[in-house]
Formats: C-alpha cells, structure tokens, sequence
C-alpha cells in the first residue's frame, strides 16, 4: 500500500487582540518595523494604510520582506515547533522547516488595524488516517520498525498544503 504524505500548512494571524507573550511580542515589534519601514514608501505622508500604500506604492509589496526582520528572531524561541497546534496529549508536536510572514493589514495612525500572519510548513508526514476531525500521522519512515504516531484535530487556519503517494 503507498504511503500518503502530505504537507500541513499553519496559518498564524496576530493582530491587536493577541493575549500570549509571543504574539503580543510580535505585534508590538512588527508594528513598530511597519511604521518605520512604511516611511520610505509613504514620504509625502499621503497614504495612512498598508492597502493604499500597496495600491499606489510599487514597491510598498517589499514591506513583507523588511517588516520580517524584526520579529524573524522570535522563530527561533520557538525550536521549530508550531505554536497552537497540540496533540491528543495536549503537546506542541508539529515541526516546521519553512514559513513565510506577511502583514495582512496597517494602518499609520490605528495600531489596532495592524494584523500579520505567519504560515508554518511542516515537513512531509505519513498520513495513516482519518477519525472523524482528527488526523493520525507520523514522520516519514526511516526504517524497520516501530512508527510513532500523533494524533491531532483539524482546527481552523489548518490545511494540507500538500499531497503525494510514496510507494
């Protein structure tokens, strides 16, 4: 039988409202990055918004790249484990080996308009199988042998970016 592997995708949004250390870290310093980043789009101080900058900015898309230097460190707290996601057992389990970070959307002159995102990768898993919401994988087989499992519920900004057979 060919083994299903697949490849999640996590999309973490954070935005004014955020109540964990991490995210409220985030926010704060990608905000300030935004403020300071946008200036050099924005030098006629005509457009208030991320959107209008994008709008009427050509290079305003650049502001993902340049935003993401400020809060690109707080990855590395987190040891390549996705955040909010838990196992059965209730642990972080899932492991990420890419992402990318954007800023959904700004505003100059409203901090609470300010919302980024996150999308975590994850290495291709083994799918086993389905249980109603719930997800059974594994990492890829390396070997003979005993397979760990883990076992997850499908919850929201949680998709399988990616599919494939292995024989």
């Amino acid at each position: 039988m060919a083994n299903r592997i697949i490849t999640l995708c996590y999309r973490k949004v954070i935005d004014s409202t955020a109540t964990k250390p991490w995210d409220k870290l985030v926010f704060e310093d990608s905000y300030n990055e935004f403020k300071m980043q946008a200036q050099l789009y924005n030098q006629g101080k005509k457009y208030r918004t991320f959107a209008e900058l994008l709008q009427n900015e050509p290079n305003a898309e650049k502001l993902h790249y340049l935003v993401s230097a400020a809060v690109i460190g707080y990855l590395q707290q987190l040891n390549e484990i996705i955040p909010d996601i838990l196992n059965n057992l209730g642990k972080h389990f899932l492991k990420f080996e890419k992402f990318q970070f954007e800023i959904i959307n700004s505003d100059l002159q409203d901090k609470t308009k300010h919302q980024v995102a996150f999308n975590f990768y994850t290495p291709p898993l083994v799918w086993h199988d389905t249980i109603q919401n719930y997800l059974l994988v594994s990492e890829k087989e390396t070997g003979a042998g005993e397979i760990l499992t883990n076992l997850f519920q499908l919850q929201a900004y949680l998709n399988i970016h990616s599919i494939h057979s292995e024989v």
